[in-house]
């Protein structure tokens, strides 16, 4: 059995965000009894692979379950079994011992609402209601109508947004996540179209994503019906966090990017840029997806967790 409490903060968050999810629920019930591949498993659950693999990775991370490399006929197989068959959460404040007092700053941004942009061909954007600008014309991504979108692609570039910060003057930030749902941009759609994804808060690096394509293999879940069937449908959810120490993309460090290179308190707005570096090595664009499009009903949402002043408790 796995014991989660309070007096392991971290862990706690970990196994969360790896249980937050259907699908990774579902991969952790198939391996109640047996051991299963990434393709098997994709098959059973009638997933793509590479969402498979990437629901692994987070399950790996949290250490609910255990992977292992065995030779097939092609090369090595990732073959996974489950490492809890139960999980405790005990969540008695009574019993935990907290020595000061965390808050949460929360702010949703849709993804129509960026304040800068640089983009290339492929572009676009569009709503429920239908295409907002003309295909492929970057100069149409500084008409006012943006504000609107709820599905923007390109293929190079980046857009950016300005966040609030309304955090109390000397407050102590702990921790910045950034989530939002994304893929690859190719012509229609291509499930295996690589793209190096970077994201920036103010100004800094802190962490770049392998999007391992542009899905369009089903429909998304909220696609309006207009929507065409041979264009991108979905993309992953991603969560971004930097703390004290380093940055994680979905629980798994990706670089050592801490709070302090991020002057958080030096305002009261927080610079976030999505983006393809021109120097990286798969240049395969991006789709952003708002509340009405794809698989997740959200948009751009940012969480600082942060220790108030004694004065703002």
């Amino acid at each position: 059995m796995l014991e989660l409490s309070f007096n392991d903060p971290e862990k706690l968050v970990m196994v969360a965000h790896a249980l937050s999810t259907r699908s990774r629920v579902d991969i952790l019930q198939l391996l109640i009894s047996q051991k299963l591949n990434v393709i098997e498993i994709a098959a059973l659950l009638k997933l793509p692979v590479s969402t498979v693999a990437n629901n692994i990775k987070v399950l790996e991370a949290a250490k609910l379950i255990n992977t292992e490399l065995l030779p097939a006929s092609r090369g090595a197989m990732k073959v996974c079994s489950r490492n809890y068959d139960d999980i405790h959460f005990a969540l008695n404040i009574e019993k935990a011992v907290f020595k000061e007092e965390f808050r949460v700053y929360e702010v949703e941004v849709p993804i129509g609402h960026y304040s800068d942009c640089e983009v290339s061909p492929t572009c676009g954007m569009a709503n429920s209601e239908g295409m907002l600008i003309r295909e492929d014309e970057p100069a149409s991504f500084y008409h006012p109508k943006h504000i609107n979108a709820q599905i923007i692609w390109f293929r190079k570039g980046y857009i950016e947004y300005l966040l609030p910060l309304e955090v109390p003057s000397g407050s102590r930030i702990e921790s910045l996540e950034l989530s939002m749902e994304m893929c690859s941009e190719a012509p229609n759609y291509d499930n295996n179209w690589p793209s190096d994804i970077s994201v920036w808060i103010n100004g800094v690096e802190i962490g770049m994503w392998t999007s391992p394509g542009d899905f369009g293999d089903r429909r998304g879940k909220l696609n309006p019906a207009w929507w065409y069937d041979w264009s991108t449908q979905y993309g992953l959810l991603k969560t971004w966090r930097v703390d004290n120490e380093k940055t994680t993309l979905d629980m798994v460090k990706v670089s050592a990017v801490n709070l302090d290179l991020l002057n958080l308190m030096q305002s009261h707005k927080v610079r976030v840029r999505i983006g393809i570096k021109p120097g990286a090595v798969h240049q395969g664009g991006i789709n952003l997806f708002g509340r009405q499009f794809g698989d997740h009903e959200q948009n751009i949402v940012m969480k600082v967790n942060f220790i108030p002043t004694g004065d703002d408790k």
